[in-house]
């Protein structure tokens, strides 16, 4: 059980750190306005997202964000119950944890804004053009690194780790 609740405590620390950013960006940015940190890659910008990844369905009605609402409670669920049975593999349970702790820090945004902060713009300027990447916020982040965290473990040491124990 020791193991599970130092998965939760990174859980947790992700959703602390998630919020407190996006407080800071709240109080010191208004909406809609952005401020250059490294000129060519990097703005801070005061984005709202009612949708999901990307802005995917954020034009959709007060219908469609109960049931996006409704969706991520059951991520949220479906990932605990997963950390729960791989509580005592390390790289799973690391990969899981940054999950778990994105999909709450956003879910958190929706029950208090009805929507997510996002504030991380970077982008690449080239021949007098600007390439962005949709802004995203510290749980966006931690998401995106515990997925490649567990296809990083499957591709490379999850089937090492089967034919060592399983020789031909």
């Amino acid at each position: 059980m020791r193991s599970l609740f130092r998965a939760l405590g990174l859980a947790v620390g992700v959703v602390v750190l998630d919020q407190l950013t996006k407080l800071w960006l709240v109080a010191a940015l208004p909406y809609g306005m952005q401020k250059t940190v490294i000129p060519g890659f990097l703005d801070l910008v005061h984005t709202r997202n009612r949708g999901v990844a990307f802005g995917l369905f954020s034009q959709a009605g007060p219908f469609s964000q109960t049931v996006l609402l409704s969706l991520v409670v059951v991520l949220v669920i479906f990932v605990f119950w997963q950390l729960f049975l791989h509580r005592e593999r390390f790289a799973p349970r690391v990969g899981l944890s940054l999950i778990l702790g994105g999909a709450l820090g956003n879910l958190v945004d929706r029950l208090l804004r009805g929507e997510v902060v996002d504030f991380l713009d970077f982008y690449v300027s080239w021949g007098g053009r600007s390439y962005h990447w949709p802004a995203f916020n510290v749980a966006d982040a931690s998401i995106t690194l515990g997925a490649l965290w567990l296809l990083a473990f499957e591709l490379f040491f999850a089937k090492v780790g089967e034919r060592a124990s399983h020789p031909h």
